[in-house]
Formats: C-alpha cells, sequence, structure tokens
C-alpha cells in the first residue's frame, strides 16, 4: 500500500503550556542511556573526565537524595559540559535528567527561549520553578535579548533550589563572543558562567566518523521513488514553501510539525542567505533530528544550504550542527 503523503505547510500545530512542558523530554533516541552505557572515546581523556564529571554531580547527594535542594551552600548548582559535536554530551545530559526525581525538564536551549515567548517570561518561570533539575542541550547565546533572558531565569530558577545542566559548543566565558558588542552584558555573561562547574569534553563526532561528509540529494524520479518506500506518513513540499510556513508557525510547536512522520521530502532545496530563514530551519532541523526522521531532498546538498557569509558569521555553530544532524538524516548515520 501506497504512503500516506500530505504536506508540511498543511500542518498548524496548537500547544497549550502543560502541552509545551510535556515535549520537554529527552529525544528518543537517547531513551536508553545512562552514565554506566556511556563509552568514552580512550582517545580523548577528557571523555572519561567528563564521565566522573557527571557522577560526580550525583554522588555528593546521594544521601540526601538524587539532586536534593539541601546541597552545601558552597556548591554551584550547575553542571556545563562544553565540547564538538558528537562527543556525547547528550548522552551524559539525559543520563543525568533520568536520575533526577519528580518534575523535571528536558530541552534545547532554542526550545527554551521558544517557550518563553510563548508563554512569556512570567509564564515560564513559573511552568518551570520547583524542578528538581533543568538540562539545557546546546545551550548558546546568539543575542542580547537571550542572554538577559536566558540569564535572569536560570538565576531564579537555581535561587529557587532547582539545578541546572546544560551542554555547549562554547564555553560560558566566551559566550556571545563574535556575535554582538557584548560590552553592555559582561555583568549577565558573567553571572551567567558563575552558576556551573565547567567539564570540557574534546572528540570526534560520531556522525561523521563512518560517512563521506556530505548529504545526500536525489534527481527527480529518485526522490519520488524513496517517498513511495516510506513505511507510513510522509511529506513532500518545495523547500521554500516550508520556509515561508516556519515563519508563521511558532518554533516551540516545531515538535509537532514533524510527529508521527516516516520521512520528510524537501524539494528544490536552494542556498540560504536571509538569517531569520536559517535560524527557523536550524530549529526544525533540530526537531526533525530529535524524531529521527529521515529526509530525502532535491536540488542543493543539505549540508551546503547555509551560505559561505553565514558559516562566517556569529551562528556558525549552531548551522555546523545543523549541517552534522543533516548528513545524518540524509544517509541514514546515527
Amino acid at each position: 500500500m501506497p504512503p500516506s503523503i500530505s504536506s508540511l505547510t498543511d500542518r498548524t500545530p496548537q500547544m497549550s503550556g502543560e502541552e509545551l512542558a510535556a515535549s520537554l523530554v529527552p529525544p528518543r533516541q537517547f531513551e536508553q542511556v545512562t552514565l554506566d552505557n556511556y563509552r568514552p572515546d580512550p582517545d580523548f581523556p577528557s571523555q572519561a573526565e567528563a564521565l566522573e564529571a557527571a557522577r560526580a554531580f550525583v554522588a555528593p547527594r546521594q544521601s540526601a537524595g538524587l539532586f536534593s535542594r539541601k546541597k552545601a551552600p558552597a556548591a554551584k548548582p550547575g553542571l556545563y559540559l562544553d565540547g564538538g559535536f558528537g562527543v556525547g554530551k547528550t548522552h551524559l545530559l539525559a543520563a543525568l535528567w533520568k536520575l533526577a526525581p519528580g518534575r523535571k525538564y528536558f530541552g534545547t536551549f532554542i526550545e527554551y527561549t521558544a517557550l518563553v515567548g510563548a508563554l512569556g517570561f512570567a509564564g515560564a518561570s513559573a511552568l518551570l520553578k520547583g524542578a528538581s533539575l533543568i538540562a539545557i542541550d546546546e545551550f548558546e547565546l546568539d543575542d542580547p535579548g537571550d542572554t538577559m533572558v536566558m540569564t535572569r531565569l536560570l538565576g531564579e530558577l537555581a535561587e529557587g533550589g532547582t539545578r541546572i545542566a546544560a551542554t555547549s559548543n562554547t564555553p560560558p566565558n566566551a559566550l556571545g563572543e563574535g556575535r554582538f558588542a557584548a560590552a553592555d552584558f559582561l555583568r549577565e555573561i558573567h553571572a551567567l558562567s558563575a552558576r556551573f562547574d565547567i567539564v570540557r569534553i574534546d572528540g570526534l563526532d560520531y556522525r561523521r566518523r563512518d560517512i563521506e561528509g556530505h548529504a545526500r540529494t536525489f534527481d527527480g524520479a529518485e526522490y519520488a521513488e524513496e517517498l513511495a518506500r516510506a513505511e507510513g506518513p510522509a511529506t513532500d513540499d518545495e523547500f521554500d514553501a516550508v520556509l515561508r510556513h516556519l515563519s508563521r508557525v511558532h518554533p516551540s510547536r516545531y515538535v509537532r510539525l514533524v510527529e508521527g512522520l516516516d520521512v520528510i521530502g524537501l524539494r528544490d532545496v536552494r542556498t540560504l542567505h536571509d538569517q531569520s530563514d536559517a535560524l527557523r530551519f536550524v530549529a526544525l532541523v533540530d526537531r526533525i533530528y530529535d524524531a529521527q526522521v529521515p529526509v530525502v531532498s532535491t536540488g542543493v546538498p543539505l549540508d551546503q544550504v547555509f551560505g559561505e557569509e553565514m558559516l562566517g558569521g556569529g551562528y556558525r555553530k549552531k548551522y555546523l550542527r545543523a549541517v552534522s544532524r543533516l548528513i545524518a538524516l540524509t544517509t541514514g548515520t546515527d
């Protein structure tokens, strides 16, 4: 039986605050991760050191219960895992999240800023208040507004006893470098940095170790054949139509755009030159990757979707992470 092929542009998801909160859990590919099944690369000793740091984040509180708020006053409330793409940071973060008791949240930095955008600062703060752990994957500060909002939000939560674990590709004392005139925001950046114990993780991107390093693209006939092989619901859209649709859907709801899909098809992919389009596409790629939905496409290979001027700008690391994920999604590499 042929698959059900529809359009992403026909999906206009709505989500309540409770539904947004319920979506803040680790992606399904991390459902089985634990600290015990993290396998450090022996060629990079910092990975074993990061594992021990994660254990230490838990161990001092075992006598009072994991992640107990009855911690010593001098203890920092946060653990910050800094490293490149695909070195196991999210594995460790998801494992820590699983160990936390009670109400807890796991999301990317983009998801948390989208939550604030959808609910307002007060609404997001009230929703997250009292959680045992806030886990933030790919922590990045891309503009002054995000700097102030996230610093204030995490500060309030930490003061209320919530613990914070985060991953990033940029050390906290470098947040904002090369992205905006940080002079007016140094106080906020430094205050945020002071809340974390910082651990560096080196290594190779596991998504690119065994592949050529390029996203796969198809001609028209091959593209149609790939969609026809889908075992479940698939979507077929022109790339530009998807970009227009993303501008009309709040990023906090992108998770519902890809929900339940078996394959996503994008026709006539082109190189992006508009920053807003590019950042929204990054947010969509994150949700597609979390859901592990394969992508087939025609046109420009998806690892070339971000123009050179973008890769040389302040969002470089965000775009490179998306490229890494797009290679995995188009080649079937985990």
